[in-house]
């Protein structure tokens, strides 16, 4: 990363926000590099940066940072901040002291039990410590107060997977797919539940939706891989009597077969050739006489 003037690092940590990305590492290359020395110059952009840098660290491990140049000057200004106690929540989180941060969230949301992110803060420390059922638990709560939080939505299906409860995941995702209907990942995570859900039924789905994520985005290779795989699995499972739909399936595998090879083909890695030889031997080991 070139080396950047102050005024450069402020209008650089601006756009990460603006853009709502984390890019923690590069925020606190920052940081260290240039801000850190020139905090007089900050004027009020001073707090927001502070606190950009504070949750960056945590993401980086470095807490030093994080309590000792940022937190510390965060409470001395604000010190009945919500804000700056949930950044020390989430300190005591990075030092896996849990009960002293859900301490922190407990009285955060009694002042405020709207506040959305300090709810995910608490779900975050359930997850960290492993307990998978009270934090579907705490999600689907949320869920109930905030219906159009999808990130949560997401998180619930994730943690539905880690217990392989795949009807519940699959309705996480179908109210992803109401929220945005031409978001190709939903269409292809759904697909690939369905899929592991393995009953006929489940299977046809899984094709329907699999190609649907290749109409809206071509380039999904894992969705063409899904596609096949299912078209595979069900065309091994027709019976003779069914030869039409045998023969779709066959039809549907092979062009599926075509388009990850071309692409494949045209991907510009050095491992070109060991890429084309794998896809060969897979397709090869898949083949339906």
């Amino acid at each position: 990363m070139k080396t950047m003037n102050w005024e450069e690092s402020v209008e650089t940590l601006k756009k990460i926000r603006e853009d709502g990305y984390r890019k923690s590492h590069e925020v606190i290359a920052i940081w260290i590099d240039c801000l850190s020395h020139f905090t007089h110059k900050l004027g009020d952009d001073a707090w927001v940066i502070y606190e950009q840098v504070a949750i960056a660290a945590l993401d980086c491990g470095r807490d030093d940072i994080a309590e000792v140049q940022c937190i510390r000057k965060l409470r001395h200004r604000f010190s009945s901040s919500q804000r700056v106690r949930r950044l020390e929540g989430m300190y005591y989180e990075s030092k896996r002291k849990f009960e002293e941060a859900r301490e922190i969230y407990d009285k955060i949301l009694k002042a405020d039990e709207t506040d959305l992110m300090t709810r995910k803060r608490k779900i975050a420390i359930l997850k960290a410590q492993h307990q998978s059922s009270e934090a579907i638990k705490e999600l689907n709560k949320h869920l109930l107060h905030f219906q159009s939080d999808y990130d949560s939505w997401m998180e619930l299906c994730d943690l539905y997977l880690s217990e392989q409860d795949y009807a519940k995941a699959a309705f996480c995702m179908e109210e992803l797919l109401l929220s945005n209907p031409h978001n190709h990942l939903y269409y292809q995570k759904y697909a690939e539940i369905k899929y592991t859900q393995g009953t006929a039924d489940n299977l046809h789905i899984a094709r329907s939706y699999f190609a649907q994520a290749i109409k809206i985005n071509p380039n999904n290779m894992r969705a063409l891989y899904g596609l096949y795989l299912t078209t595979n699995t069900l065309a091994t499972s027709t019976k003779p009597k069914e030869k039409k739909e045998h023969t779709k399936m066959l039809k549907t595998m092979s062009w599926a077969s075509d388009q990850i090879r071309k692409k494949v083909k045209s991907t510009p890695l050095p491992v070109n050739d060991n890429l084309i030889d794998a896809t060969d031997y897979l397709f090869e080991s898949l083949k339906i006489a």
